[in-house]
């Protein structure tokens, strides 16, 4: 039985209680709201606050943290029958809960990431409605005699917050990328299990080992026994991903069993751009003799993960840091996920398949979900293993010290670590279990800054209670004490991960052990230029901001907002200061003068400079062995670091992270001196061979010259394959290069910042739009000049397209595919844009 329909009320603080709300009670106004839910969405749609996200409504909603919130529900169940036991099952409650079925108040929880289960079986009634009802204390009255432990810098919103006293999204009571809205509420499933004689409570596969015709894998689970002494029979079957029956095999019931078994010709799952995704399916069911008494299923995948932290010879004194995927070493393409919405229970499945798909699209192979958002529901790791994402999990720690020798405290994150590593091992995608996002960094940042040597509160979660769990529930996935973490100090490039705030932030490069330099925010200390000097192992987070498109901003600001320097535009960006920006355009685009440019310099600057970074680092394989960009997506309509927004809505960036994500890639770098070279990278597991094409030319489309080179790319590798001339300060000139048969994609070398070029505009570029269906167009773009920067917009944020913001040598044709899956598309659907014009 699943509780899905329910209704929520808001009283004063311990008013609930008095006015009757755990017995049905509570007067009217009761508003209806489902189950997994938001207390903000349900307010919004019976019109009692606007959208939380249109205008600045996020202004007004401060006091939802405040109240008590009631959620109830009603429910009929036939009697229980003679040594029947009934449990009522919360998947997730959101936070500080007091629960009543039929006035009977049955516990308390205290941490939205944690089941919660209760014996109900003495408390239900069998000839009537029962009533269960939930009451949400609000935090701020739950903690109001607590201080929550705070660092001696960059302390304020903690202090106010007390976020770290709670296990709770942290996300919520703001960040640099969102808004203050902190959620309430029965945000995952709820449900009656009902059982007699034997339950299972647990299954486990897990590959142990892969060889050339076989694999080794264990199957392990949790029985409850009812009745002691009598003989049942625990049987496992094994079916391929065809459905077809592999394997069964029979044993005794007991509390913990655990079986090995060989798989003969595995298909192995494989990430998106290396192989295919074949689940195979794992069934336990316990028999009394022919009767079954429970079964389980669980999609699984076989391979082997494992992250090499071995030393890099070819740079002495450094180690790497590369996952290896079914015994062969990758380079992680991928970015970090935050919630994709503030309100956490609202989430839908096709949203995660949206931008899920989306971000396999952008060649990406690797997904970390951020240590300050919540663990996703079970649909975002289905689908990661359905589309070939690996998952960096982070635990649900972030930027603050945390409280450790509060027995309480403790045992409520144990008792949630162990909880969510087993809900979550059984996934092939499951890459990398780690600590938390920046504790251990921030801690070292202040100590040095202030000359102290402060041990990190919450440190012992990271390096032992953590790890514990891990090695002992799921000791085939690897586990990293924090992100980032490794070498001489949490954000070496000797070792380990590498957030890289240089860039943006301005925050120094630490080599090993201490930071080289202070902050500097002017333009030369976060240019991005500067990604080059970063020789880290991988970059697990670094980013530039920019704004969504101009549509998505009209669809959620008021009218009056769209102007640059409105407070309804600034409230958008809650990083500080709100023109942190402009030390990043000034040498590339030059300041804007209006929000259109505004759009289209974060945009463009945003683009080049994660290009720059993921072309440099990709370069360095396998010594960098991965880039994680900060950040994939938003959890609400605003300017940030976001590669798709909030609408899903690819930005610039998008386009550019797709294409130098592409497993092969062509790019160049700069040797000063007047001079360049061609790389290759490859990451595929076959060598690439082929001819390329180099050549200058002005923007006007004159060819100063064209050089044939003919290349061969080792398998999973990297290397120069020409080197060649390239004069300083050149404003009407570029040197690209190209693949007559699509090996790469284009690229190019610009010889100057964009707002210094001379781009020739003297002929506007020619379209063509072939209408394919109602909901598919076909558009030709070419150009007689060099066009840079191409794209195409629409209104509508279901309009996709299959590339976007590029550039076009003269007489190139290129195609772009747009489709609108909901809305039939024209002509009229389209606008087409350039830096040219």
């Amino acid at each position: 039985m699943i509780f899905k329909q329910w209704q929520l009320k808001d009283f004063d603080v311990d008013g609930g209680l008095a006015a009757g709300a755990h017995i049905g009670s509570g007067g009217p106004a009761w508003l209806d709201v489902d189950v997994p839910g938001d207390t903000y969405v349900a307010l919004a749609n019976a019109k009692r606050i606007e959208d939380p996200f249109r205008g600045r409504n996020e202004n007004d909603l401060g006091w939802i943290a405040q109240h008590e919130w009631w959620w109830r529900t009603q429910f009929s169940i036939s009697p229980a029958e003679a040594g029947e036991q009934i449990e009522l099952i919360f998947e997730g409650l959101d936070t500080f809960a007091a629960v009543y079925l039929n006035g009977v108040l049955l516990g308390q929880t205290n941490n939205m990431f944690r089941e919660w289960r209760f014996d109900v079986r003495e408390h239900l009634r069998n000839d009537a409605e029962n009533e269960l009802a939930i009451a949400f204390t609000p935090p701020s009255k739950m903690l109001e005699a607590s201080k929550p432990p705070l660092w001696v810098l960059a302390t304020e919103k903690v202090a106010v917050s007390k976020r770290n006293l709670m296990r709770k999204a942290q996300f919520g009571w703001g960040w640099d990328w969102g808004p203050c809205l902190p959620t309430v509420g029965v945000w995952q499933p709820v449900r009656i299990e009902r059982w007699k004689q034997s339950r299972i409570t647990d299954l486990h596969f897990a590959t142990q080992s892969i060889a050339a015709h076989e694999a080794d894998v264990v199957v392990e689970a949790e029985i409850e026994l009812l009745s002691e002494g009598k003989a049942l029979t625990a049987e496992i079957s094994i079916f391929d991903p065809k459905g077809k029956l592999l394997l069964k095999k029979g044993v005794s019931a007991q509390p913990k069993i655990r079986v090995a078994l060989k798989i003969n010709e595995p298909q192995l799952w494989w990430t998106a751009d290396l192989g295919k995704q074949p689940l195979y399916t794992v069934m336990l069911r316990v028999l009394d003799g022919e009767t079954v008494l429970d079964t389980r299923k669980q999609l699984v995948g076989i391979r082997t993960i494992a992250l090499d932290t071995s030393a890099d010879v070819d740079e002495p004194g450094t180690n790497f840091f590369r996952f290896v995927l079914n015994g062969v070493p990758i380079f992680a393409r991928g970015a970090n996920w935050i919630p994709a919405t503030s309100f956490v229970g609202a989430m839908e499945e096709s949203r995660y398949r949206d931008l899920l798909s989306t971000a396999v699209q952008a060649n990406m192979n690797m997904m970390r979900v951020w240590g300050g958002g919540v663990y996703e529901f079970k649909a975002f790791y289905d689908l990661c293993d359905e589309l070939g994402l690996l998952v960096w999990q982070d635990f649900m720690f972030a930027c603050a010290p945390y409280p450790e020798n509060e027995e309480a405290f403790v045992d409520n994150v144990r008792h949630e670590v162990q909880h969510q590593i087993k809900r979550l091992r059984n996934h092939p995608s499951l890459a990398l279990w780690c600590g938390n996002n920046e504790c251990q960094v921030i801690q070292d940042l202040i100590n040095q800054m202030s000359k102290t040597d402060t041990a990190l509160m919450g440190a012992s979660y990271y390096d032992s209670l953590m790890p514990k769990a891990v090695g002992e529930l799921d000791p085939t996935t690897p586990y990293w004490p924090g992100s980032p973490y490794g070498g001489g100090s949490p954000n070496s490039m000797r070792a380990g991960d590498v957030h890289n705030w240089t860039v943006w932030h301005g925050i120094p490069l630490v080599p090993d052990k201490e930071l080289i330099g202070t902050i500097d925010r002017s333009p030369e200390g976060v240019a991005y230029t500067r990604y080059a000097e970063d020789q880290g192992r991988f970059i697990s987070e670094f980013g530039i901001h920019a704004a969504p498109v101009k549509a998505t901003l009209q669809r959620w600001m008021n009218p009056e907002d769209l102007e640059l320097g409105s407070q309804g535009f600034l409230d958008r960006i809650k990083d500080e200061p709100k023109d942190k920006v402009n030390a990043m355009l000034i040498p590339v685009t030059g300041l804007p003068e209006t929000l259109d440019q505004y759009i289209a310099f974060t945009m463009f600057t945003q683009a080049e400079g994660l290009k720059f970074g993921l072309e440099h680092f990709r370069r360095r394989k396998p010594h960098c062995s991965g880039t994680l960009i900060w950040q994939y997506n938003d959890c609400w309509p605003c300017v940030s670091w976001s590669l798709v927004d909030y609408d899903g809505v690819g930005k610039a960036s998008y386009f550019a992270t797709a294409r130098a994500y592409a497993p092969v890639m062509a790019s160049f770098k700069s040797l000063g001196d007047g001079e360049i070279a061609l790389w290759i990278t490859n990451d595929t597991l076959a060598q690439v061979s082929g001819d390329l094409l180099i050549e200058q030319l002005s923007f006007k489309g004159d060819v100063d010259w064209r050089v044939p080179v003919s290349f061969n790319a080792a398998a999973n590798g990297s290397a120069p394959v020409w080197k060649g001339k390239a004069p300083d300060s050149v404003r009407d000139r570029v040197i690209c290069v190209y693949s007559a048969t699509n090996q790469f994609a284009p690229n190019r070398f610009l010889f100057a910042p964009v707002k210094d070029l001379m781009l020739a505009t003297e002929v506007p570029p020619q379209i063509a739009i072939e209408k394919v269906s109602n909901h598919e167009l076909h558009v030709a773009i070419t150009s007689k000049n060099y066009l840079l920067f191409v794209h195409l917009t629409a209104e509508d944020p279901e309009t996709r397209f299959s590339d976007n913001y590029f550039d076009l040598r003269p007489g190139e044709i290129r195609v772009i595919t747009v489709k609108n899956k909901i809305k039939p598309l024209s002509s009229d659907s389209i606008a087409l844009h350039s830096w040219n014009n």
